[in-house]
């Protein structure tokens, strides 16, 4: 069983809250704690530092907080409210009080739980319009998304093969637990074979301002459906939330890998229909042709970056042995997607 830290406990209590709501849920992940709490939910940083992320100090987690919040208002502008303050009054903790901070949070309007995507896919209700809706979304985002030399570099080809070792270099300790010593050297040696064999390709992609300011964790739990989808925004709206704020490089890349990454997800929920759609749709909007190249390289880094994440939560301390049986699960269906790429 684990063990919560005093502040996560304090705030599962309504009187922590301006707006007293009747039921607080709290969610985890590696890096955070996330309070559902009525129509608003919270989110802090853990103190941690995992290597690629550093939260370890309130001056560094203040900083990201911002940082989540102006990055995710690009894609879900109306959910992502503020940064605000936690603090001690009289002894007790209280979310937007006044006082000296002892943590932050990102304050966001609720989402419609049953309208995310990762919820409708299980049950067939994602439609080939609500998948172009998407495409469209991140066309016009792309598009937009910010370009310049520094960000460039990270399509070079040392620094995607660097990216890559780095992957392999993490999830080594993992061999016999999430991932098969053969599905780890048969998506090695793909992925080394393909950086060699296209580095023309790359170079191109690089030159031709590919790479951009991406949202880098676009899976489909971090895309929610709003309003009435059967008709064309504002009437139907996308929401995709949640990007990447803890590391740039992460989310600067390739504009196909950040297609890729929706459509391994979209293979993983077995709707290999609606993966396509969601490519041909882009490339049709964009007249990306050779992102297809590109796309199964990237499917299969994708589904390896989240097999990593996933076997990580493994070594996380509070996460409770039932639900690293979860996590264990996930992993290993992250790899292996991965290598049904190869």
């Amino acid at each position: 069983m684990s063990i919560l830290p005093s502040t996560v406990k304090a705030l599962l209590e309504p009187q922590a809250y301006p707006h007293k709501p009747q039921k607080i849920e709290l969610v985890q992940t590696q890096m955070s704690f996330i309070f559902l709490a009525g129509e608003y939910v919270y989110k802090i940083k853990k103190p941690v530092n995992l290597g690629y992320l550093d939260y370890t100090t309130l001056e560094k987690r203040h900083f990201f907080c911002r940082q989540e919040l102006k990055l995710n208002r690009r894609l879900c502008p109306d959910a992502y409210l503020a940064v605000v303050s936690i603090v001690e009054e009289k002894g007790e903790l209280r979310i937007e009080g006044r006082g000296k901070a002892i943590e932050y949070a990102v304050k966001m309007k609720q989402l419609p739980q049953d309208r995310m995507m990762d919820v409708l896919l299980p049950q067939g209700q994602v439609t080939r319009e609500m998948v172009a809706m998407v495409a469209e979304k991140l066309m016009n985002f792309h598009q937009k998304a910010e370009t310049n030399p520094e960000i460039a570099v990270f399509g070079r080809l040392d620094v995607i093969r660097h990216n890559c070792d780095e992957n392999f270099a993490q999830t080594e300790k993992y061999i016999g637990i999430s991932i098969t010593a053969e599905e780890y050297q048969n998506i090695r040696n793909y992925t080394n074979n393909f950086i060699d064999g296209n580095a023309s390709l790359f170079d191109k992609r690089v030159r031709e301002g590919k790479i951009r300011d991406c949202h880098g964790d676009l899976h489909a739990a971090h895309v929610c459906f709003t309003g009435d989808t059967r008709l064309p925004s504002p009437g139907g709206q996308v929401c995709i939330y949640d990007c990447i704020e803890f590391n740039d490089r992460f989310r600067y890349s390739d504009v196909a890998s950040e297609i890729a990454f929706l459509a391994m997800d979209l293979d993983r929920y077995q709707q290999a229909g609606l993966s396509r759609h969601l490519v041909n749709t882009y490339v049709g909007l964009s007249h990306d042709e050779e992102l297809l190249k590109l796309l199964n390289f990237y499917k299969c880094y994708r589904a390896y970056v989240r097999g990593k994440v996933e076997s990580f939560k493994l070594d996380d301390p509070y996460i409770p042995e039932e639900g690293k049986a979860k996590v264990l699960t996930a992993a290993r269906s992250y790899f292996q997607l991965a290598e049904s790429y190869v």
